[in-house]
């Protein structure tokens, strides 16, 4: 914590965390290759779920100027688009576009949250500032600075969330993506140490969003666009701490006033130093668009399917075998409101890949679900049980696993085995199976927005580490643009 001298009125130094995190930004060199390798599959992964989401209107919408007309030397693109705004609009865009719908990276601990949420903040800021260095003749950031950023933007949300909690207070884990954005954007625009000292401290101060946007039964698509607008306060409070602005040296401290006393009710837990261990050890989302924690009951549910889909109408009851934090945060009984409801509902993700063997964004829309009365009947008959085992290895810092089992028992006795699946395909334990899905994913999230030939070229310009690396952060937006 900071530290005070004589009243408990005297300015204090930058608390403790702050240093900390700011130190961790300005000083610490990434060597690991196996984090850079992640995170240059997690730029993609990103990116792909990002155009994948333009095919929805109600992503579209939130997305260009604020003002119609509004021309912006050096404008950052957002990929898929012609659009070339400011920053901290592009941050916006970017921002709700990877994260609209629910397809992006994870991170399960105390608390949860999606990483490459912070890519909307990272992108925009090094298309813009990268386009500006060549104007004056100087040499062009590279995607290299980009994973940099990716990778200690994920390490700050991430061993931040390890032990704390923030949903158990109410908020939502979006803080957590404007306090990592907020002190890598800082960091690319230059600033000094107390410069990013000064955005964090604001970072902590703003009011933190709740989390009632994502539970019934106000569950709704600010949650798709929340991540966005995260990243677009962190790009502008960086630009408010560069123009010189004071910070609040004691934001978390402060007793009565700060942020620990004020929302969180007791000091952050850090049980590790910041590295590279989050990027190393990030879950992808490789076969459902759905809540993380439902991933490997989607896989069981898959792997049932054949045997349960003609037997609809002999189901007595379904039994689903789950962890705590699943339990909490996304099992649901009674109506569904919204798609953004029942993306963020256990037995639905579990029912409809029971029916049709599949599970995509397009099965969560209105028009779907209407569609098919079957998957509410089908959840009506469900069991959501946890399993003490489950919920221990999901906190286990050398297992997390998300486990799920799934069990289907007919009218006339009988019943199907138990499948059980302890981690999904994009857990680092199933890295080497998961990476092919990955690269398929991206390719057929690029032929969503790009003539085969485009799609083609960028595959080889992302497949390739060290030219990817080398390449202009302005070149590999060009390319992005339509």
């Amino acid at each position: 914590m900071g530290t005070a001298t004589g009243s408990p009125h005297d300015r204090p130094e930058y608390d403790t965390e702050l240093q900390v995190i700011a130190d961790y930004v300005l000083d610490t060199e990434i060597t690991n290759d196996l984090a850079w390798q992640t995170a240059r599959y997690c730029f993609m992964d990103s990116l792909g779920c990002g155009l994948l989401a333009l095919r929805y209107p109600e992503c579209i919408k939130h997305l260009g100027p604020l003002v119609e007309g509004t021309t912006v030397p050096y404008g950052a693109r957002v990929p898929g688009t012609s659009y070339r705004l400011d920053p901290v609009k592009a941050a916006w865009d970017i921002g709700c576009c990877v994260r609209w719908l629910d397809y992006n990276d994870t991170w399960l601990a105390a608390e949860w949250g999606h990483p490459s949420d912070n890519l909307g903040a990272i992108l925009a800021l090094c298309d813009h500032l990268s386009q500006q260095r060549v104007a004056r003749g100087d040499a062009p950031l590279t995607m290299e600075t980009v994973l940099e950023a990716m990778i200690k933007a994920h390490e700050i949300q991430g061993v931040l969330a390890l032990e704390n909690s923030f949903n158990r207070v109410g908020l939502d884990h979006v803080v957590l993506v404007k306090v990592a954005s907020t002190a890598v954007a800082t960091w690319l625009l230059g600033g000094s140490r107390e410069q990013i000292l000064a955005a964090l401290s604001h970072a902590w101060v703003d009011g933190q969003s709740l989390r009632t946007y994502r539970h019934a039964p106000n569950a709704g698509s600010r949650k798709s666009w929340a991540a966005g607008d995260a990243t677009s306060r962190a790009v502008r409070l960086a630009g408010i701490a560069m123009s010189g602005e004071m910070g609040v040296p004691g934001a978390l401290t402060a007793k009565e006033w700060g942020f620990y006393d004020v929302s969180l009710n007791k000091p952050f837990k850090r049980p590790q130093d910041y590295g590279s261990y989050v990027m190393e050890n990030i879950l992808f989302k490789l076969s459902f668009p759905a809540e993380f924690h439902a991933q490997t009951a989607c896989e069981a549910a898959m792997q049932l399917h054949e045997s349960v889909a003609h037997r609809l109408d002999e189901i007595e009851k379904i039994v689903i075998t789950t962890h705590e934090s699943a339990i909490r945060i996304i099992a649901k009984e009674g109506q569904l409101a919204n798609p953004a409801d029942r993306d963020h509902c256990l037995q639905y993700m579990v029912a409809v890949p029971l029916i049709f063997g599949a599970l995509d964004a397009d099965h969560y829309e209105d028009s779907f679900h209407r569609a098919h009365p079957e998957i509410d009947t089908l959840r009506s008959k469900m069991k959501v049980e946890e399993d003490p085992d489950y919920s221990r290895d999901y906190l286990d810092p050398d297992k997390r696993s998300i486990a799920n089992a799934l069990q289907v028992f007919f009218k006339d006795g009988s019943f199907t085995e138990q499948v059980e699946v302890h981690y999904p395909i994009g857990h680092r334990q199933r890295r080497e199976e998961g990476l092919p899905v990955l690269q398929e994913k991206f390719a057929s999230n690029l032929a969503t927005r790009f003539p085969q030939h485009r799609v083609a070229d960028l595959l080889e310009r992302c497949g390739q580490h060290q030219r990817f690396l080398q390449t202009p952060v302005h070149e590999m937006m060009a390319w992005l643009t339509i």
